[in-house]
């Protein structure tokens, strides 16, 4: 039997069948989280641009960390990156990854829309 999420101490509650994962913050899927738009950048610093092939038998994407959007926000602004890089990808968990290396590309449409985005690793 599942509680209501008025009766759970804050936290409390981490997984649903309904709604599978749960914000710790707000008891809501995390999917729907209502916290997430009041949430600052994890690292309070720069947008973070990089290159990642581990787990995906060598192919490259490229990974965008750091941005301080809504999870609704951050789709639009991948699919913008997406149709600007002319290339498939995903945004999940507050990630956007785009398939292949599109690190100058990305950075300099951050930039024009007046994030600080970085390039990291090699």
């Amino acid at each position: 039997m599942m509680a209501r999420k008025n009766d759970q101490r804050p936290g409390s509650l981490v997984y649903s069948s309904e709604g599978g994962r749960m914000c710790p913050g707000c008891n809501y899927p995390v999917n729907d989280c209502r916290c997430r738009s009041t949430m600052p950048a994890p690292s309070g610093g720069p947008i973070r641009v990089s290159r990642e092939t581990k787990g995906r038998k060598g192919k490259g994407v490229t990974v965008v960390t750091g941005l301080p959007l809504a999870e609704g926000e951050l789709v639009d602004l991948g699919k913008k990156l997406k149709q600007k890089c002319g290339a498939g990808g995903t945004v999940k968990n507050g990630i956007i990854e785009i398939q292949g290396d599109h690190r100058d590309t990305v950075v300099a449409h951050l930039q024009a829309l007046g994030y600080k985005a970085k390039r990291s690793g090699g």
